[in-house]
């Protein structure tokens, strides 16, 4: 709650917050519209594949000249490790990338705010690991999904109360696990060429809709958390704002969770295709249970909606605004020291899973493409199974022929042994692989 305050001191200390950002799209691009409101926060470096987007980026959200020109705008990512710099936003996407970034960022002392939850849910669990043992601070995105989780779950945790589910709403069809980039519009109500003209990218916008994203969000708050996994996948149940603590409880006490502790994301959609009422969407949300009658009888009395019971109650926030909040992660890990949620463990993958009948030879496209989707498994499933993660699949050649459905295994594809991205996330199973 002191974060304005600590940034003020540093202003007037003559020591603001320095930021190198990489990788200026839309999350990048909505932290950059804060910079100039926010005083005591400079953002000194930009590096971006294309420097002059990216500066075009600056001008779109109200920098001004002066601003611009003081910039250095870059290919090079070096140029985020200078002296001056504290903090490194991560907002790529790609998890090879993002991996390489973040190491460096860790060798050269810099705090990692890491946008890049591809790469968090990869490797994250060891790459946090190395930023704590070399003193400095790797961090989850706050205004991203699971940042947000992992702090409703911190807030229950940290009053006495425990957590039955936590996760987040998204629109949601069994249907969506097979679409791909070329039919993805009609489901956002747009055509191609209105999605074009916007800039929007219809692999990206895909992984949204097939699944993959929300596994990836799911296991990355279940690595920060040490909440479970459902055993075979999310279930993605249909469910509004009111009915969380009814819908959001075990199978014993009457919900559709396997048990109690787990993530879970809930639909907007009704499974005939209705808007359900009063969705969360847009949201993040925790469902906890009462420790005892008191506390149950203090839910009524303050107009919590709970269960038939009275025992189980939900808190929820009802939007999140991405890169509008991103200034949370970076001042806490500058000014504090704190991340705003980390991975301490490796409870969740995301394994590829055939949208069709695939066939030896053919190439792998990754997240939200025309091969594969992301199912979420728990780490240890995954891990027996040899399942590929997600976010390897990526320019892989297959060498066996896959069933549409089934798992893509490390076995069925031709693997660079030597790949750093490969290496590093060996080592991280190899690390993380049994319970700590």
């Amino acid at each position: 709650m002191n974060l304005s305050h600590l940034l003020n001191a540093r202003r007037a200390a003559g020591k603001p917050v320095r930021v190198a950002l990489i990788g200026a799209g839309k999350f990048g691009s909505m932290f950059l519209s804060q910079v100039p409101h926010t005083p005591g926060l400079e953002v000194p470096v930009i590096v971006d594949l294309d420097p002059e987007r990216a500066r075009e980026a600056c001008r779109t959200v109200g920098w001004d000249a002066a601003r611009i020109a003081e910039t250095t705008f870059t290919v090079d990512g070096s140029k985020a490790l200078s002296g001056q710099i504290e903090v490194i936003v991560e907002a790529t996407g790609n998890p090879a990338v993002g991996i390489k970034h973040a190491r460096a960022a860790i060798a050269a002392g810099k705090h990692i705010v890491m946008v890049n939850v591809e790469a968090d849910v990869l490797a994250g669990p060891l790459l946090a690991e190395e930023a704590r043992n070399a003193g400095v601070v790797y961090s989850l995105a706050y205004g991203d999904q699971p940042a947000l989780t992992a702090e409703m779950v911190d807030w229950a945790r940290a009053t006495g109360f425990r957590v039955v589910a936590a996760g987040k709403g998204t629109k949601y069809l069994p249907a969506y696990h097979d679409v791909t980039p070329a039919g993805v519009w009609s489901h956002y109500g747009l055509t191609a060429d209105e999605a074009q003209s916007a800039g929007m990218n219809p692999q990206m916008f895909n992984s949204f809709l097939d699944g993959t994203k929300s596994a990836i969000e799911m296991a990355a708050i279940a690595n920060a958390t040490g909440l479970d996994v459902p055993t075979d996948g999310l279930l993605f149940p249909p469910c509004g704002v009111d009915d969380l603590p009814h819908v959001m409880r075990p199978r014993e006490a009457g919900g559709a969770l396997e048990k109690s502790g787990v993530v879970e994301v809930v639909s907007s959609l009704e499974r005939d295709g209705r808007p359900v009422f009063r969705d969360l969407r847009w949201g993040v949300y925790v469902v906890l249970e009462a420790p005892n009658d008191y506390a149950a009888d203090c839910f009524k009395q303050y107009g919590l909606k709970t269960d038939a019971s009275g025992r189980f109650a939900a808190m929820y926030k009802p939007y999140h605004l991405i890169g509008l909040e991103l200034n949370i992660s970076i001042l806490s890990a500058a000014l504090r020291g704190e991340p705003t949620g980390q991975p301490r463990g490796f409870r969740g993958d995301v394994a590829s899973v055939a949208k069709r009948e695939l066939r030896a030879g053919e190439m792998l496209d990754g997240e939200g493409g025309y091969t594969v989707w992301g199912k979420l498994m728990p780490a240890a499933a995954s891990l027996k199974a040899g399942a590929l993660p997600i976010g390897l699949a990526h320019k892989l050649k297959l060498k066996n022929d896959i069933a549409r459905g089934s798992v893509v295994r490390w076995s069925d594809v031709e693997i660079d042994a030597q790949n750093e991205t490969i290496k590093t996330r060996r080592a991280m199973e190899a690390a993380f692989s049994s319970p700590r």
